[in-house]
């Protein structure tokens, strides 16, 4: 039998877990090498809740050690070194994730709940795209700003969040080198496992020690790296409430700053769209990787005409969604990252129930053990109602109506958010028009959640400032004689 024969009668196909060659232990990458640290913490698979690795919880001295070494990699050679060089790396970087792709997906599954097919197909590919993307602009900073002369920063520390461990690395890392800084970098401290062993890959690829630093832990470590004073730029992707911390912070510092925080995306449907492609995109806008993207589909807009047989579809489509094993391969919906981030979506849910919205949820077999929750969508939800306000981060959505483009757009703009927006029609003359209107960094037309690293990303208004990805991405590392 054929793994597409078991996956249309619904036999589990789990990928082998084994690829993930896990640790026992785990210390910080530091200048090259293994730092052991002096605190630990056991960090979990979200959907058994069984302990995978004890990694290190860095302290403010280690976070210095880190600095030190990403301050001597920069002023002792790599700053310096020839463009064409600096590329090598970044070749030889995103070579080595597509040869190890299977390795690091496994491991992106389990350590962050995601479902396999997703790291597989999206993550893995979309991160070696960037460090692939980025090494060919790694020579031509001076075409790309003419007349502006370009020079890397410094030291950039980076903050990443749990959603998508190794892309957000990557979006991160690479146009940090392409630009000429070094880098310490914090990943999540729910998944730090993929980042660890990117420590390996920068080993294979032979990057010099201490161009790129690897510590992992909580806030505080977060805090830490903030706060060093030998830190030329922080760049920052996760809550707009941490975002706003950071900024406080760095006020009238010098350093250089970019966050891209939440978002509560508007995906509009209007009447002439072809509905069942929409439906696609609106499942795939809110339900992939459980909903935690900061870019989310999370409220949608449906034209009143077709509000009742677009519903109808959606709660058809989500009857079909597979939620369980991240490893099993027919999974469309896996685990909820962490037990804190599920009491958030439970919480705001119970709040929609009691504001008066209208819930629907399939039904659906839940694992036993593990942080899970069911593919969700409200109806009759008002604009003021938590669930249309509050990002949920999560597999929840809320349907609201409109009859006019005006109403629509004035709708989806009502939001502290701007980050992302969709668009459903066939009139590529109202495509335009709502694009131009709608208050959002990124807005797609006829898809939803589609990613290039040609194209930059980031968002207005609380969902930060700054941009990432494409040539504006390279923008933030690099400082300029004009």
């Amino acid at each position: 039998m054929t793994e597409l024969d078991k996956k249309q009668i619904g036999v589990p196909v789990p990928a082998d877990w084994a690829y993930a060659r896990l640790q026992e232990r785990y210390g910080h990458f530091v200048g090259g090498d293994w730092l052991e640290p002096a605190e630990t913490y056991t960090t979990i698979s979200p959907a058994t809740e069984e302990p995978l690795a004890e990694v290190g919880q860095a302290t403010p001295e280690e976070v210095d050690r880190a600095v030190a070494a990403a301050r001597a990699a920069f002023e002792n050679g790599w700053s310096g070194l020839a463009a064409s060089e600096r590329a090598k790396y970044l070749f030889r970087i995103a070579r080595i994730l597509q040869e190890r792709a299977r390795e690091f997906a496994v491991l992106e599954s389990l350590n962050g709940g995601k479902p396999i097919k997703e790291s597989r197909d999206v993550d893995l590919p979309l991160a070696a795209a960037h460090f692939f993307y980025y090494a060919g602009w790694a020579d031509k900073l001076e075409y790309a700003f003419p007349n502006r002369r370009p020079h890397p920063i410094g030291v950039a520390g980076q903050i990443i969040p749990w959603n998508f461990p190794l892309l957000m690395l990557a979006w991160k890392i690479a146009p940090a080198l392409a630009a000429g800084n070094t880098v310490v970098l914090k990943p999540a401290e729910t998944t730090p496992l993929t980042a660890l062993l990117f420590a390996d890959v920068l080993r294979q690829a032979e990057l010099p020690a201490g161009v790129v630093n690897l510590l992992t832990g909580d806030g505080r470590t977060g805090a830490a790296l903030v706060e060093h004073p030998g830190v030329d730029k922080i760049a920052f992707t996760g809550s707009t409430e941490v975002g706003k911390a950071i900024q406080r912070q760095l006020a009238g510092s010098g350093k250089r700053l970019t966050l891209e925080l939440g978002g509560k995306a508007a995906n509009i449907v209007f009447d002439d769209a072809a509905l069942d492609q929409a439906v696609e995109g609106i499942v795939n806008g809110i339900y992939f990787n459980q909903g935690h993207v900061c870019c989310a589909g999370s409220r949608l807009f449906v034209q009143e005409s077709i509000y009742e047989p677009l519903v109808e579809k959606l709660r058809r489509r989500l009857e079909t969604l597979r939620v369980g094993d991240p490893l099993d391969k027919n999974t469309d919906v896996g685990a909820i990252n962490s037990a804190q981030q599920l009491a958030k979506i439970r919480e705001l849910v119970a709040s929609g129930e009691e504001e008066g919205a209208q819930i629907y949820q399939p039904p659906c077999r839940l694992p036993e053990k593990g942080y899970w929750f069911v593919p969700t969508v409200f109806t009759e939800v008002a604009q003021s109602y938590r669930i249309a306000q509050e990002e949920i981060f999560g597999p929840v959505l809320s349907v609201l109506t409109f009859r006019t483009p005006e109403e629509a757009l004035e709708k989806a703009n009502n939001t502290p958010y701007g980050l992302s927006a969709g668009v459903w029609t066939e009139k590529g003359s109202r495509i335009l028009w709502m694009a131009q209107r709608l208050r959002a960094g990124v807005v797609w037309a006829n898809t939803f959640n589609r990613f290039d690293p040609t194209s930059p990303f980031g968002g207005y208004k609380e969902s930060g400032f700054g941009r990432e990805g494409g040539l504006h991405g390279l923008e933030p590392y690099l400082r300029f004689d004009e």
